[in-house]
Parts: structure tokens; C-alpha cells; sequence
């Protein structure tokens, strides 16, 4: 073993004991003795074991941990540490510009295990109210967190979305003369996007020879027809070359599932996909209506298309009003006029501000004294911005046995009250569950916010038993919340039609912290089409008197 690899585990033992706040004597002294090894004109392995202990800065302990080090290739004492500790915590150590110091702080006192939790937390201004942060080193850390993210090769749907047409309007000007169209999982609209897919009427030697001139394309391989490149050294793209006459054909094949390709050759072996104008002849032939890409995922979407049964999918344009907002009295970047503003401009009929709850300490919840004050604030602006309205509202903390963290006389003032989970997200089904069906039971809960907790390529979902939860809310008249936010999407679009068979109202919430997030509803409404939501089962759908016909009809 090197000088430079004992030194490298010398510095992570010493990282790691600063994490988990052990003796800064102790802590100062290994990292120390990283340095000074690093420095070290000799080789350790090659001096005779006693002379070890006697070198500036190393002394006997750490010279028992290099002697291991060399003997057996690892360090006992570091390795009980890492088993200690969070996966994503040592996956934050690899990200530039975030000690251990903050690293510690972000994790005992935030309670955020991975980088993707850091981000969303930076995304929701939480970092500033903690010592040691401010509103530029949340910033200097949001962006290392992009960087970081950006070169992990897996992404969500809202991070590729502008890069996705970017890439199929240069791949256009490059093939002018051909045909070129975005195909795959974007087009499904998947959560998720590992690769990008394209189809160009071309052939594979004149795909390779053209983008063989343009740096920000690396060819990787040809694999079995579809040839791979990597973009900007990040992004997998896949390309298939096809002629004119198969373009409609090879588009179809390669935006649907596998599960939906099966299934529609076997329903429709007459149907003849070559020389067809577009996907729209090749239903016409099948002799059923047209099922949207987003829809193409297995075989049952086309029993409901031979029966013509398909609903009308919700759009962007039914969402009538902002629900789930966080303003400047909690953890929000704008205050409430502000949004309310943004919302008007926007053609919004209504905003339900729903900033933290107390518990949410860290988020600057609100105190019961707060809360009186904020709305005394939102009846100012209500008669400042007639007819356009604002709902006192609270994202209300379901804690560890269920219970909320107000008493009822408190939540009795609020027009709405959402329940989630936020702290303590490590539990069997069994907690979980006790947990969220005791806060559907509880009278004041109108809608459960962000169910399973979970955030995409980030943090897994606690287990939930949807059957059950769903029943739950149906029984209490309770609104199951999608969460727009392109890191959650939760409800998972998967369950919709289970909610919606029992008369389960949704709502696509933006859980917005500022102005910009607004918008997230679009990502919400594109997850909320893969489960065929309709807009009369949206409760963010619904026209301001609608809104509060729906506010007046208790639990």
C-alpha cells in the first residue's frame, strides 16, 4: 500500500470521526498524519515497522492503524464507521465544497441522508436558518449538487425536458433532409429517463460520419442496429437509422413499452406498419381510437381502446388553483403576495398557502402566535385582491404515532389542512401505516400530502400498503395529494386508477417555495396523465365557488 492510499484513508477516517462528532483531538491528529504521510520522501512498506511511530505527526496510535493498513489492506476502525453510516452521507463526502463539518449538521440536525434530499432542502431555502449556512453557501452547494447530478447519467423527466427538444432540433438542422423525431421514454413521459431516443430517416453510416464532426457527441456503440452516443459526456442518446418507408413503423416500436409492442402485434397481426403516413393510420388499421404515448405501457390500455373507453386526460389548462404553497413565513423564497401575484398573472383563479407546521423546525414552522399573524396578512390581501382568493392552510406534521402537531381548536382555523410525513422516514410498512391511517381518521385532514415520502433518484418511498391507504381515504373523505414537484410525482401515477375506482378524489399539488415552482404543476399533470386522471377527480381542477362548495362539506 502507498503513502498516497494510507494517506487518502487516513483523511476519511478522520472526515468520518468529525461527522459522527468524536474527539477533535483525535480527529485533528489523523488528519495531521494524512498530510504529513502524503509528504513523506519514503515509502512506509519499506521502512522497518518500529521506525513508523517515530515520524513528525504519526506517534503510536496512528502508527497501530498504518501497521494494520499495510498488513492487511484495511483499517478495522474505519470500516465500523462506514457501517454507521448513511450510504448518502458518504456519497455527500464526494461532492466538492461540503465538509464534514456541514455534512454533520445537515444530517443530525436536517435529518438528509443523500444528496438528493440536500438539493430539494436547498431548493426549499432550509439550509439559511442553520449556523454555519447563509444564502451563499446554500447557493455554492445547490450548484455543486447540479454538477454533481449532471454527470450521474440517469435523470428526471423535468431536468431532460429542455435539453431533450434542444438535442432533437440540432439533430434537425444537421439532418435537414431527413426525417427526425424524439421517440422512447421521454415521449411515455416516464418519471425517469435513462437514455434519449431518436429516429432519423437515414442510414447508420451517414448518422456516424455526421456527428463524427460534432464534439458534443461521442459514438459508444453500434448495438445491434441502435447506434449509442453520449452527449456532452453525460447524457446516453440512442439512434435509429430507418429509410422513409419504415419511419412511421420504427417511431411507433421505439416509443412504446416492450409490454405494449407484444401486446399490440398479438391483438392486431393484420396490421400492416410499413409505408403508413402516421401513427394515426396504423389505430385506424387496428380499428380503435388512438392511445397516447404517455398511455403505451401494457396491454390493458387497448382492451379500453377496442371499446373506445379511454377518458379525456386532465391537461395543464383544467388546473384552476394553486394548492400546497410555501411562502417567507416558513421556507418559502416569496412571500404570500407575492405568490399570490405571480398566481393572478398566471390566470389562477385561487392559492391555498400552506406553509410547515411547528414541529418542522427546521423549515421556520409555524407557531401557534405566527399563525394568527399570517392570517391577519391573508385577510389584508384578500380584500386587496377580489375576486382572486386566498386559503389559510397548513402542511400539517403527522409524527411518530400518528398524531398532529396542533390541537383541534388550532387546526379548526385553518380553511384546509394537509397531513404529511416529514421527519423519521426509516419505517416498516407497519409504522408507516399506523402513522398515515391515524392522520386520514383525524377529522381535520382534507388532503395527504406527498404519501410516501419518497424523492426520485434520491430517496426511496416508506413502505405503504396502497389498497389499504386508499380505502382509508375513501372511507374519510380525504384527498390523496400528487405532488408535483418533479423529484416526488407522489402519488405514484401507478395508483391513480386505484383511487379513482374508489371515488377517491386527487389533487396535483405544486408544493411550490416559490414563484418558479408554480409551474411544477405541468410535471404533475404529465405523471398524472400515465394513470388516465380526468379532471373531474382533481381537486386543484375545480373553479373557485367549486373550491369552496368542496371547503364547506366537512369530513
Amino acid at each position: 500500500m502507498t503513502n498516497s492510499e494510507i494517506s487518502d484513508i487516513l483523511a476519511l477516517f478522520a472526515k468520518l470521526m468529525d461527522i459522527h462528532g468524536e474527539n477533535s483531538f483525535k480527529i485533528k491528529t489523523y488528519s495531521n498524519a494524512s498530510f504529513q504521510i502524503d509528504r513523506l520522501p519514503q515509502q512506509l512498506i519499506d521502512l522497518p515497522k518500529e521506525h513508523i511511530a517515530s515520524i513528525r505527526g504519526i506517534g503510536d496510535s496512528v502508527a497501530k492503524n498504518v501497521h494494520e493498513l499495510i498488513e492487511t489492506g484495511k483499517l478495522t476502525q474505519l470500516e465500523d464507521l462506514i457501517v454507521k453510516t448513511p450510504e448518502g452521507i458518504l456519497e455527500l463526502m464526494k461532492i466538492k465544497g461540503i465538509g464534514p463539518k456541514k455534512i454533520a449538521t445537515i444530517w443530525h440536525e436536517l435529518g438528509i441522508e443523500s444528496p438528493g434530499e440536500l438539493l430539494y432542502a436547498c431548493n426549499e431555502n432550509r439550509l439559511i436558518h442553520y449556523k454555519g449556512f447563509g444564502e451563499k453557501t446554500q447557493l455554492s452547494i445547490k450548484e455543486a449538487l447540479e454538477f454533481y447530478f449532471s454527470n450521474q447519467q440517469r435523470y428526471l423527466y423535468a431536468q431532460l425536458e429542455p435539453i431533450a427538444h434542444l438535442i432533437e432540433q440540432r439533430l434537425q438542422r444537421l439532418f435537414s433532409h431527413c426525417r427526425v423525431q424524439i421517440t422512447g421514454d421521454f415521449v411515455r413521459q416516464c418519471d425517469i429517463i435513462n437514455e434519449l431516443s431518436f429516429v432519423i430517416s437515414t442510414n447508420d453510416e451517414e448518422i456516424i460520419e455526421t456527428l463524427a464532426h460534432e464534439v458534443e457527441f461521442k459514438f459508444d456503440i453500434n448495438d445491434n442496429g441502435v447506434l449509442k452516443f453520449l452527449f456532452n459526456n453525460s447524457i446516453h442518446i440512442e439512434l435509429h437509422a430507418c429509410d422513409e418507408y419504415t419511419f412511421t413503423e420504427t417511431v411507433f416500436f421505439t416509443t412504446n413499452s416492450p409490454a405494449f409492442n407484444d401486446a399490440f402485434q398479438e391483438y392486431f397481426p393484420e396490421v400492416e406498419f410499413e409505408g403508413n403516413e402516421s401513427e394515426e393510420d396504423l389505430f385506424a388499421q387496428a380499428g380503435i381510437e388512438i392511445i397516447e404515448p404517455c398511455l403505451r405501457e401494457s396491454a390493458e390500455i387497448i382492451e379500453l381502446a377496442k371499446d373506445n373507453t379511454i377518458p379525456a386526460l386532465i391537461q395543464t389548462k383544467d388546473i384552476k388553483g394553486i394548492i400546497h404553497n410555501h411562502s417567507t413565513w416558513s421556507d418559502g423564497a416569496y412571500s404570500i403576495e407575492e405568490m399570490a401575484k405571480a398566481c393572478i398573472q398566471k390566470g389562477y383563479e385561487y392559492l391555498v398557502m400552506s406553509d410547515h407546521s411547528v414541529t418542522s423546525f427546521y423549515a421556520n414552522g409555524l407557531s401557534v402566535e405566527r399563525i394568527l399573524l399570517q392570517h391577519e396578512e391573508i385577510d389584508r390581501l384578500n380584500e386587496q385582491l377580489k375576486p382572486f382568493k386566498i386559503f389559510k392552510s397548513i402542511e400539517c406534521d403527522i409524527l411518530g404515532e400518528g398524531q398532529l402537531d396542533y390541537n383541534d381548536n388550532v387546526l379548526s382555523t385553518f380553511d384546509l389542512v394537509i397531513t404529511s410525513i416529514h421527519q423519521n422516514l426509516k419505517m416498516t410498512q407497519e409504522k408507516a401505516m399506523t402513522r398515515l391511517l391515524r392522520a386520514v381518521e383525524h377529522p381535520s385532514t382534507r388532503i395527504l400530502g406527498h404519501p410516501t415520502g419518497r424523492l426520485l433518484l434520491s430517496r426511496k418511498e416508506y413502505p405503504v400498503d396502497f389498497e389499504q391507504l386508499i380505502e382509508a381515504c375513501a372511507k374519510h373523505d380525504v384527498v390523496i395529494e400528487i405532488n408535483a414537484n418533479p423529484r416526488r410525482l407522489d402519488l405514484d401515477w401507478r395508483w391513480i386508477q386505484s383511487a379513482m375506482k374508489k371515488n377517491v378524489m386527487l389533487s396535483i399539488n405544486p408544493d411550490a417555495h416559490s414563484i418558479v415552482g408554480i409551474d411544477d404543476v405541468r410535471y404533475g399533470v404529465l405523471s398524472a396523465q400515465k394513470g388516465m386522471l380526468t379532471k373531474d377527480k382533481n381537486l386543484s381542477s375545480m373553479s373557485l365557488n367549486e373550491f369552496e362548495e368542496f371547503l364547506k362539506k366537512k369530513k
